[in-house]
């Protein structure tokens, strides 16, 4: 696979009618009829100040505790999600509408409990899946902490599910041994991705958990159909004949230097699944095939080499994360892909056509 033509379509959703000037995460999920459900995470709703970072103020960090209402923002919204009312790419993604509470305001799909305050835990964005009348939304629940390097700092407390539909966009969380975190935070946040493959009718899910050197290591799990809803019916890689076991414990990366976000499909241009994500935090976007979901997964090859130029210096280095394609948008059986990334201080989806070629 090679790389034979790319084409920046820019920030995305930053003409709209609701003051959000940023926003991460950007998971999208086919829900049918050429319409998808963006998932974000962090979200911004107010104003811009022109030379100034949206996380560093006049010298200041932002710190742990939640936006809202100081520094220009009015709001700051975990979650969110807009649909997107065509799937195609080409022109950029104008068509859409944001999901609203009663209030007529953006609301956050997989909202805290009564007993987390914002300035302590987020609720972030994982990738999800629509099975007949139900979403599924996959998430990690973060702790903010103070740090010395970041203007944002976070630890992983676990990850685990919530359950809705498009009828109210009202979620639910599903409870595993009493605990919403079916993950906990030393095992793969499941799912940075989702895949159906309908073949064989499972569900393949992939999540990143840091191993004891600090690398980041991809992990992969299955479920069928019926038992989403049920922790102890997922099964996990054990080796790579391939084997799975219910003990998790087992598992084993299919392969590392990856973020907590990525994509997985089938390509059919390809022949092969792919997998693309962001290469730690190099600004490289690279892409991975297999000939099963499973794997194995080939080397990185690079889709594009983000280099993001700063209004001004900023005491933290430049934060590329969040690659992954949306394969519903594909174009010409997935010879043209398209791909988003977020730049930390740009701070919105930013999207990219990309066109491969069989090596």
């Amino acid at each position: 696979m090679k790389v034979s033509k790319v084409k920046d379509l820019g920030p995305q959703f930053v003409n709209n009618k609701h003051k959000m000037v940023g926003q991460d995460g950007a998971y999208s999920i086919p829900l049918g009829s050429s319409k998808a459900l963006w998932f974000f995470g962090d979200t911004l709703i107010g104003t811009r100040t022109i030379g100034e970072s949206l996380w560093y103020w006049f010298g200041e960090p932002v710190g742990p505790g939640d936006m809202s209402g100081k520094k220009g923002i009015d709001k700051m919204i975990n979650n969110t999600a807009l649909i997107l009312k065509d799937a195609s790419g080409k022109n950029g993604l104008n068509n859409f509408d944001y999901i609203l509470g009663a209030d007529g305001k953006l609301k956050p799909l997989v909202p805290l409990d009564n007993d987390e305050s914002p300035d302590e835990i987020r609720n972030w964005c994982l990738h999800g899946i629509k099975l007949k009348n139900k979403i599924y939304l996959y998430f990690i629940k973060v702790k903010m902490i103070e740090g010395a390097v970041l203007p944002v700092n976070f630890e992983v407390l676990g990850s685990g599910l919530a359950v809705g539909s498009e009828r109210d966009w009202e979620f639910s969380k599903i409870y595993f041994n009493n605990s919403q975190m079916l993950w906990k935070a030393d095992e793969p946040k499941f799912a940075s991705a989702v895949y159906f493959d309908e073949k064989d009718e499972w569900i393949y899910l992939y999540g990143v958990v840091p191993s004891s050197d600090n690398i980041q290591q991809c992990y992969a799990a299955r479920v069928r159909p019926g038992n989403i809803e049920d922790a102890s019916s997922y099964e996990y890689l054990s080796s790579s004949k391939p084997e799975w076991s219910v003990d998790i414990k087992q598992a084993v990366p299919v392969f590392t230097n990856v973020p907590n976000e990525l994509s997985v499909s089938y390509n059919k241009y390809l022949e092969k699944y792919l997998a693309v994500h962001s290469f730690d935090l190099t600004g490289k976007i690279v892409a991975r095939t297999s000939e099963h979901p499973w794997g194995p997964w080939s080397g990185p090859h690079e889709l594009f080499h983000v280099k993001a130029k700063r209004e001004k210096e900023l005491p933290y280095p430049v934060l590329i994360y969040a690659g992954k394609e949306h394969p519903e948008l594909a174009g010409e059986n997935g010879k043209i892909i398209f791909v988003t990334y977020i730049e930390f201080e740009e701070y919105f989806p930013h999207l990219l056509e990309i066109h491969i070629d069989k090596v």
